[in-house]
């Protein structure tokens, strides 16, 4: 039998660790005379909502739709498609595929654009289900007295899943209305393309992550990573910017005028350099045409911030010309002309030093 069983992309755990934690669990459920497969069966019906019924057939014939198409939007989720006879499906996934086709009826009628939201969403919950799934396989590891009851355990998925569900859609909402405000604000303003926005690009990383990997445990690496990456999210909200996305040491963010990505970037290398948990950070901002989709941002201001942060020295925010002439006459910054660099796709990158007027 195949399974549908998803295969994400850069999965954002720790394997090992999960691996582990999920061993320690099975252990002790098997030391109170739990049969593990009865429970995993259960908690997969109380997340699902109900067993696997239905062939792949079934599936497309109670959701009125073709064949092709189930498979299509099954795959575009991140999932492998079952064995024509497999009963795998569940109530919940012909309910998907109904809603897709409410979806497409309302007017996403481009199959392109359907497949694009689909993949969108699989990568996107994909990575978030790994995380809450290691965060709830770490908390059963450290209450063993919930594993002594397999119907106590059900009750447990039962209470969070709702929560964590409804709050999941509230933060999905919350961040729709900031994303319409934000496209607002930039509505009556003069952009020089109509693919592209004028926009602040930052990154900042850990300067020595890669040495630092070497001589830490991982538990101590979990929590410096989660450590940088609360205190980017918190900076960069509080100066009205973006989390674009975070890789590993490294954090990408967007602000709508470049004093505010300035203030981002010292914020996070200031305050790092006064917590002794954390290596020092550098950072690398930009400011010019930006093209962004599904919630990435793409084009030569990012690529050139990238660039400016792999040189720039530990503690340290360099700066490209075109965000040097925008911040350039703000009493809160000053800013030193460094030596031009030749980096990756730009032969004579000139940058300036980012400090605060007053230090």
């Amino acid at each position: 039998m195949t399974d549908p069983a998803a295969t994400p992309p850069d999965e954002p755990v720790d394997p090992q660790r999960a691996v582990a934690d999920a061993a320690e669990v099975v252990e002790v459920v098997e030391q109170h005379g739990i049969d593990v497969t009865r429970l995993f069966a259960r908690v997969e019906e109380a997340v699902l909502g109900g067993p696997r019924r239905w062939t792949p057939d079934e599936v497309a014939e109670r959701a009125g739709v073709d064949r092709d198409e189930t498979r299509a939007l099954w795959r575009a989720l991140g999932f492998a498609t079952g064995d024509e006879g497999d009963a795998v499906y569940t109530d919940g996934d012909v309910e998907a595929v109904v809603l897709v086709e409410q979806l497409r009826r309302a007017g996403f009628e481009d199959d392109a654009l359907i497949g694009a939201m689909t993949r969108l969403f699989g990568q996107t919950f994909s990575r978030l289900a790994s995380w809450q799934g290691q965060l709830m396989l770490e908390l059963l590891a450290d209450r063993p007295e919930i594993l002594r009851s397999e119907d106590a355990l059900v009750d447990l998925i039962d209470q969070l899943g709702p929560l964590m569900e409804q709050l999941q859609s509230y933060v999905w909402r919350r961040q729709l209305v900031a994303f319409f405000a934000r496209a607002a604000a930039r509505a009556h303003e003069d952009v020089s393309s109509s693919l592209a926005t004028e926009l602040a690009i930052g990154f900042v990383d850990m300067s020595g992550f890669t040495a630092l990997t070497r001589r830490a445990t991982e538990a101590e690496l979990r929590e410096l990573l989660d450590t940088f990456e609360s205190l980017a999210t918190t900076v960069v909200g509080t100066h009205g910017g973006r989390v674009v996305k975070t890789i590993g040491d490294e954090v990408l963010f967007q602000a709508e005028d470049a004093a505010a990505a300035a203030e981002i970037a010292l914020e996070l290398v200031e305050t790092a350099a006064g917590d002794e948990r954390m290596p020092q950070l550098r950072g690398g901002l930009a400011v010019g045409p930006v093209v962004s989709r599904l919630g990435d941002v793409y084009g030569s201001t990012v690529n050139i911030a990238s660039r400016l942060t792999s040189i720039s020295r530990p503690g340290a925010v360099l700066v490209d010309r075109a965000m040097h002439d925008a911040l350039r006459g703000d009493p809160r910054f000053y800013l030193k002309s460094a030596r031009p660099e030749s980096v990756r796709g730009f032969h004579h990158l000139h940058p300036w030093r980012l400090r605060r007027a007053d230090r």
